[in-house]
């Protein structure tokens, strides 16, 4: 018998404050809906508050009400200008922040408050909200600001706007009843701004294993459609952000494009995408694509399109952000090559598991020697990496498990 189906008291609501949510393509949307679809699932009412708008799109409208796998979505208006500036997304990150306030103030019977980092003003939402009605917060921290900002030059630590967002950082960390960081980094920066120990799981984002699997190349209709035969193809899929840059490869591309039977294929959006997009239009080289996101539904074909997939971290950034993407390539049974900083969280799993490569950031002759390297390895030895990525998701990554894991905490069971 389900929580619901006994005579006791009806559950109270848990409110969830973002800005990105299914079916927008951003990957923290997705996690959160896994998540309320879970809590639903152990008898608890979820109502997600969110942006009505695509966050790297906003020409994608979405429907401002909605219940999807018992999950009550209610999407807020004027909360998504794109990506394109910087005060453009601060004037969305404020709308919404203001609405989701509202909003929160007049939902009844409210049990707990889970926010996440997406954007910095939702959990300023959520301290209000918190405070006014004397609800337990769970705080899913993403990434990491003004971290990011500082980090890519955007800002100085002694600016106004930075002083203000750690002020704001350690109060949410003081307010949450827990807190959830992503890797061992990330937990470390916290306990910088604020001790927070006691009250911090560490757990990673799940992939999404239920919509990913490994498909053969020659079963693949995505790969058969949008690839030559015989190609050897280094795949880069997701958010391409400024924390996330491709340079590197891009530019050891450039200089292979002599090399028969190699292909470099970049698919998805953000901010990133451009430099890629331009070098495209600039250079025109027979061996680099773009390609945009590709539909949920069809991802477990592009990723397992690749033969090896490339996961970006930027060199001053581990802690601020987390490699989400290498999740997904590991799930489908693919070897990575990791261009970023060792050690990182990414590095972790690629060295310690033997399932890639790794090259720095600027070191263009080593790209492609490492990539010479990777298109000469026999298949043999790819898929006996792409083999042992899959048992490490099996075995400690798996999304029932994290999933779980990360709906005991916010239950504050674990």
């Amino acid at each position: 018998m389900s929580q619901r189906d006994h005579k006791g008291p009806k559950p109270g609501t848990i409110l969830l404050l973002t800005q990105v949510y299914v079916p927008d393509p951003a990957s923290v949307g997705q996690h959160l809906h896994d998540a309320a679809a879970e809590l639903v699932r152990r008898g608890h009412d979820v109502k997600v508050l969110a942006s009505a708008r695509g966050y790297d799109d906003p020409s994608m409208k979405y429907d401002r009400h909605e219940i999807r796998d018992g999950v009550r979505i209610r999407r807020l208006p004027l909360s998504s200008f794109g990506k394109g500036s910087i005060p453009l997304r601060v004037a969305a990150g404020m709308f919404l922040m203001l609405q989701e306030i509202l909003h929160g103030l007049f939902t009844r019977n409210i049990e707990s408050i889970l926010v996440s980092t997406s954007p910095p003003m939702c959990p300023i939402a959520a301290m209000v909200i918190s405070f006014i009605r004397r609800k337990p917060i769970t705080y899913w921290v993403m990434d990491l600001n003004p971290d990011q900002m500082i980090e890519l030059g955007k800002t100085t630590e002694k600016s106004l706007a930075a002083r203000t967002f750690n002020w704001l950082n350690r109060r949410i960390l003081k307010r949450s009843r827990r807190i959830v960081a992503l890797d061992r980094f990330m937990a470390d920066r916290l306990y910088r701004k604020r001790d927070v120990r006691e009250k911090t799981a560490i757990m990673p984002p799940w992939p999404h294993d239920d919509h990913v699997e490994m498909i053969e190349h020659s079963d693949n209709p995505w790969r058969k459609e949008h690839v030559k035969d015989g190609q050897f193809v280094i795949m880069y899929s997701g958010n391409h952000g400024f924390s996330t840059p491709v340079t590197t490869v891009l530019q050891a591309a450039l200089r292979m494009q002599d090399v028969e039977g190699l292909e470099f294929l970049f698919i998805g959006g953000g901010v990133g995408k451009k430099e890629v997009d331009d070098t495209i239009a600039s250079e025109n080289p027979v061996n680099v694509r773009s390609m945009p996101y590709q539909p949920f539904e069809t991802l477990r074909y592009s990723l397992s399109a690749a033969d090896v997939h490339l996961v970006s971290v930027g060199t001053d950034v581990v802690g601020v952000v987390h490699p989400c993407k290498i999740y997904g390539a590991m799930a489908v049974g693919r070897p990575i090559l990791l261009l970023g900083p060792d050690p990182c969280h990414a590095s972790d799993l690629v060295l310690d598991n033997d399932i890639g490569w790794q090259i720095s950031h600027g070191d263009v002759d080593r790209a492609i020697e490492v990539l010479r390297e990777i298109q000469s390895t026999p298949r043999e030895k790819l898929e006996d990496m792409g083999r042992r990525a899959q048992e490490v998701i099996r075995r400690d990554l798996s999304k029932n498990g994290l999933c779980g894991r990360f709906c005991d905490v916010v239950e504050n069971k674990g």
